[in-house]
């Protein structure tokens, strides 16, 4: 597991994004973990993940190394919201000791996206890569939190698209879906395929949902899709767990039977709380959704 932490000396929890870094812990059954502590250290001040690091994904390349694509922030002063996002890789030979490629090798294309102060939102939204091969087209392809250059602010959250033939070089591609689906944000995405059937899964909370969405309940999103990368319809997104869960990955235990972990964010009185959840076991509805199942065995 690769986890977000900052240190509780920091006071107000909501200064935990400016302050992330990124942890490793190991488990042989999703229940019992050994944590092996922080993988590396934000970057020089000023440079791409000079403030702090966040969400990512591993994939093994050919090469045999493993990657680490994570999102590398930038504040634009201590008292701002000014943030800049985009995405830095580091490599390893075996998940433990960690090499930071110099400098972003992915960042938002004005083309398509929007980027800082183009609109009222405060940052420029290019996090949380998700990166899968597609055999048929020969190519790697990466997700990203984007925001689209159109439609009524906020609600111009948007799935980003990039693809690479080598794991190095990559191009940044229109969006894979519209604005307009009620959210200001599609974090943390993953594409999980369970009982046959593709899955996307997400996170937006409570404050950042907007048009035919706002005033609802945010948390951990999730919606069946066909072969990806493809166009994706948020505006299907369901629910899977309210905001107290945030930030969940789906993970496949040795049976391979999928698991919900995520991110521990609030008590059900709103408080702060931290850490990562037990697992949660996850099954298709009839409708051909994912649903936290009501049963574990």
């Amino acid at each position: 597991m690769f986890y977000l932490h900052a240190p509780k000396s920091l006071g107000n929890p909501d200064l935990r994004h400016r302050n992330a870094r990124i942890g490793h812990a190991t488990s042989s059954d999703l229940r019992n973990w050994t944590n092996h502590g922080q993988v590396f250290d934000a970057g020089a001040p000023g440079s791409f993940d000079g403030s702090a690091t966040w969400t990512g994904s591993v994939v093994r390349g050919p090469d045999g190394l493993w990657r680490m694509f994570y999102t590398g922030s930038r504040f634009l002063a201590p008292d701002s919201f000014a943030n800049i996002e985009s995405i830095g890789v580091a490599t390893s030979p075996d998940l433990f000791a960690w090499t930071k490629q110099p400098g972003e090798i992915c960042v938002a294309d004005e083309r398509y996206y929007e980027t800082l102060g183009t609109s009222s939102w405060p940052e420029e939204a290019w996090r949380d890569p998700w990166v899968f091969w597609r055999q048929s087209d020969q190519r790697w392809h990466m997700l990203v939190t984007a925001r689209g250059k159109d439609g009524t602010e906020p609600d111009r959250g948007v799935m980003g698209h990039a693809t690479s033939p080598d794991l190095v070089h990559w191009s940044v591609e229109p969006p894979l879906s519209a604005s307009g689906s009620g959210f200001a944000h599609l974090e943390v995405f993953q594409i999980i395929r369970i009982d046959g059937q593709n899955h996307i899964a997400f996170c937006c909370d409570a404050a950042k949902l907007c048009g035919h969405r706002a005033g609802g309940v945010g948390g951990v999103w999730s919606l069946p899709v066909g072969e990806m990368p493809g166009r994706v319809d948020f505006a299907a997104a369901r629910l899977l767990v309210d905001e107290r869960l945030y930030a969940g990955r789906i993970a496949q235990d040795r049976q391979g039977r999928p698991w919900l972990l995520a991110f521990n964010n609030v008590t059900a009185d709103g408080a702060f709380e931290g850490g990562i959840c037990d697992p949660l076991p996850i099954s298709t509805g009839a409708d051909g959704y994912l649903e936290v199942s009501r049963n574990d065995d």
